[in-house]
């Protein structure tokens, strides 16, 4: 397939900036075989059914952008997945300034050694103090030192401000690890969590901590021709167990999220069933894919070209997908990240 398949013009104005307030007042657009249907988050709880199961990614975004220098040449770090003995891979810019051996400072006890490059900008790091929870140690310095990786389409020339540190977390929010807030999961509310368990739609927790791959584009001209990032995730024995009993019963698994819903499929089964998970993953869902242990897909509005936007139209139909963006444009939804969201339906499950 090429990847021009999956293109299409988005007018800069309908970027979001910041996210809906309340969060759960952001716009839906539910999309299923029936045709289309403009809603609001808060709609979800009356177009789920008792017996279904919300699958939400617990991640946490950490402040993984820095800032330092090398020497008088100023260099900017993006952790986006942690190596062993304690080393983080990173995208630096300007790259090229950049070779094994050379020391990035960012405070004046705070540091990092490149001890080893790799293509397309990405290099390996070693801080120069431990990881844990320590307030001298790692997490604390990225507290202190870093931003909060907004994506590059989201208008910051002062670099992200103390509203993007809680805007941009979920609620579900429990684990750090992420790069990349899983932003399906920006919509929900304590309000809206009650409303659904009140409905007798139950919520069930996973962990895929997203890396700074999502930001990346598409380069080459095929999709075949992309290599994904890998991403770490974990799904528990009582999470699969639980979610295996929905599906045995009747009800539905809706994924928050794509990351929800790739870290699922990398542990089902043929079956559907899904087994417990802890490792990486860099699955690839495009057009053709046979999905196994989703039923629907709550995210929100993609990139074009994207490797997102290529899992939406796998999961609800190509024509679909592009008939239901172009509606969403002219109605002038909100996109990406901070913007507004989708109720798809799988293309050969429509209930």
């Amino acid at each position: 397939m090429r990847v021009d398949e999956f293109d299409f013009d988005l007018p800069r104005r309908l970027i979001a900036d910041r996210p809906a307030e309340p969060r759960d007042a952001a716009r839906m657009l539910e999309v299923a075989a029936g045709g289309l249907a403009d809603r609001r988050i808060g709609d979800l709880p009356g177009r789920l059914r008792a017996g279904d199961l919300l699958v939400v990614n617990d991640t946490r975004v950490i402040p993984a952008r820095l800032h330092g220098k090398r020497g008088l040449a100023g260099i900017e770090i993006m952790l986006h997945q942690p190596a062993e003995a304690g080393r983080w891979r990173a995208f630096a810019r300007p790259a090229k300034k950049l070779k094994p051996g050379d020391v990035v400072r960012f405070a004046d006890d705070f540091a990092a050694t490149v001890v080893a490059k790799g293509e397309a900008g990405e290099v390996e790091v070693e801080f120069n103090v431990e990881g844990g929870d320590d307030p001298s140690g790692l997490a604390g310095q990225l507290q202190r030192h870093g931003e909060i990786p907004l994506p590059p389409y989201i208008d910051r020339p002062d670099g992200p401000d103390e509203r993007d540190r809680a805007d941009y977390q979920t609620v579900f929010a429990r684990h750090d690890g992420a790069v990349a807030a899983p932003t399906a999961g920006l919509h929900f509310t304590p309000p809206l969590l009650d409303v659904l368990a009140a409905r007798g739609v139950d919520t069930v927790r996973l962990t895929l901590h997203v890396g700074a791959g999502t930001f990346l584009p598409v380069k080459s001209d095929t999709v075949e021709g992309h290599v994904m990032h890998a991403e770490r995730g974990v799904l528990t024995a009582e999470a699969a167990d639980r979610i295996n009993a929905v599906r045995a019963a009747g009800g539905r698994i809706v994924a928050v999220g794509t990351t929800s819903l790739r870290l699922l499929e990398s542990a089902a089964a043929e079956d559907g069933t899904v087994r417990p998970f802890d490792g990486s993953t860099a699955i690839f869902i495009t057009p053709g894919y046979r999905f196994r242990a989703v039923d629907l897909l709550v995210t929100n509005f993609h990139l074009p070209r994207s490797t997102l936007f290529m899992l939406v139209c796998a999961f609800a139909g190509t024509e679909r997908m592009k008939q239901a963006y172009a509606h969403a444009i002219s109605a002038g939804y909100r996109f990406y990240s901070y913007g507004d969201a989708c109720l798809l339906h799988r293309s050969d499950r429509d209930d």
